[in-house]
C-alpha cells in the first residue's frame, strides 16, 4: 500500500470555516453558498489543523458566482512581515490539495509540482484566480502551501458578500478565536471590506 503524503494547506478566505472546508473534502453545499462541491476523491478528514499567520496582503475582487456574484479573497505575492493575514491550516495528502485546488479552478486539473513551486516559492500554473501555488513555510515537518492569482494586488478591489464575509467571520471566531473587536479591526482594513463596510455592519454579520 503506498504510504500517503501530506501538506498544510493553509487558507484565508471562506476556508476558514471548517464546515465550508469540508464541503471540498466530502462534497456538499456550503452555508451561503450557490455551488455544491464535488469533494475529493480521498474524502479522509485532516489529521490536524491548526491557525496560522501569513505576511502576505489579504484584498478581495473579482465577483464570484459562487457567492452572490461579489468579491473574494486573494492574498498578494510580496511577503511582508507588516501584513498579518490569519488563516486555518489543515493538514491533508498532497492528492487531497490537488483536488481542493482543482474545484478552486471550477474542475479543471492542474499539473502541480510541489517540490518545484517550493524551490521558487510560488508557481502560477493556470492564468485564473486561484491558479498560483504559494509555499509559505513548514511547520512539524510539513510544508505549507496555498493558492492566489498571479496579478499580486493589480486588481480593481470588490465588495464582498454578506454570505461569504459571515464564513470568514465564523472561522475568525471560532477556530482563530478572535474576539468581536478583533474580527472587526482586522477585517476593516482589507481593500474590498474597507470602502463597502461600516465597523457596525461588521459587527452585525458576527454571531
Amino acid at each position: 500500500m503506498q504510504r500517503k503524503t501530506y501538506v498544510w494547506y493553509a487558507s484565508y478566505g471562506s476556508n476558514l470555516s471548517k464546515d465550508r472546508f469540508l464541503c471540498y473534502i466530502r462534497g456538499g453545499k456550503p452555508e451561503g453558498s450557490e455551488k455544491v462541491e464535488v469533494g475529493c476523491r480521498d474524502q479522509s478528514l485532516p489529521l490536524k489543523e491548526a491557525s496560522h499567520i501569513m505576511h502576505y496582503p489579504l484584498y478581495f475582487a473579482q465577483n464570484s458566482i459562487r457567492w452572490q456574484k461579489q468579491g473574494v479573497a486573494f492574498i498578494g505575492l510580496t511577503e511582508d512581515k507588516q501584513h498579518r493575514t490569519y488563516s486555518r491550516k489543515y493538514l491533508i495528502t498532497e492528492d487531497q490539495f490537488f483536488d481542493v485546488v482543482k474545484q478552486e479552478n471550477n474542475g479543471i486539473e492542474l499539473d502541480i509540482n510541489l517540490s518545484e513551486v517550493k524551490k521558487k516559492r510560488y508557481k502560477t500554473l493556470r492564468d485564473s484566480w486561484y491558479g498560483t501555488i504559494l509555499y509559505i513555510g513548514e511547520e512539524n515537518g510539513y510544508p505549507i502551501y496555498t493558492f492566489t492569482a498571479d496579478w499580486d494586488l493589480d486588481v480593481p478591489f470588490s465588495k464582498p458578500s454578506k454570505e461569504y464575509l459571515s464564513m470568514i467571520i465564523e472561522g475568525l471566531k471560532r477556530n482563530v478565536q478572535l474576539s468581536n473587536g478583533e474580527i472587526i479591526n482586522y477585517l476593516i482594513s482589507k481593500p474590498g471590506v474597507a470602502e463597502n463596510y461600516s465597523n457596525n455592519e461588521i459587527d452585525n454579520l458576527i454571531v
